[in-house]
């Protein structure tokens, strides 16, 4: 974990066995104390509020806490390489979804430590994961729409080969509405909605 105003190193968080691709920190946690009527910071599981999971080229992925450096969690269940991580938000705040060089997508409940759900639509590695902050209304009540992005063009763009590498939604500065930002390995970054 690096200042970025300084340059300097503050952290150094150990226990992958091989190299490490992708990190997401998490966001801070809120908590309503009725009594003062005041909001008090508490972290899913960290002491300060804030957590780092990282995914690694050993197959894992790990949550740390960025106050101690202590690892709390390891998550297995990827068969090959995990090249993406994100911690959830809104009603999936305890979650974590990752995406694998296996060419699957999982949902990870952070609390107990398992895999909630499998996704295995895609046909090639997904580099690239994201939450939705859309909700669906179903027959069940509110569902969270998840994003990947893939070697094999889950987000098309008339192209072959391109291969979705990072996914990120963007609220536009002049209307009330959504995009999607994305790169690919053919180079520029494109802007879709």
């Amino acid at each position: 974990l690096w200042d970025v105003e300084t340059l300097k190193s503050l952290h150094v968080f150990n226990g992958h066995t091989d190299g490490v691709w992708c990190v997401d920190i998490s966001q801070l946690q809120g908590n309503n104390n009725n009594d003062n009527n005041k909001m008090n910071n508490i972290g899913v599981i960290g002491g300060n509020g804030y957590t780092i999971c990282s995914g690694s080229l050993d197959k894992t992925i790990r949550i740390w806490d960025i106050e101690t450096t202590k690892q709390l969690n390891i998550f297995n269940g990827h068969y090959y390489f995990v090249y993406s991580v994100k911690y959830g938000s809104n009603e999936l705040l305890s979650t974590i979804l990752s995406g694998s060089f296996d060419k699957s997508v999982r949902l990870w409940d952070i609390r107990s430590g398992q895999q909630i759900q499998i996704f295995n639509g895609h046909k090639y590695y997904v580099y690239a994961v994201e939450y939705s902050p859309f909700m669906i209304k179903n027959s069940s009540g509110n569902s969270n729409v998840i994003c990947s992005g893939s070697w094999d063009n889950t987000i098309r763009d008339e192209r072959e080969d391109d291969g979705i590498f990072c996914l990120k939604f963007v609220g536009s500065k002049t209307k009330n509405d959504l995009n999607l930002c994305y790169g690919s390995r053919k180079g520029p970054i494109r802007i879709w909605g």
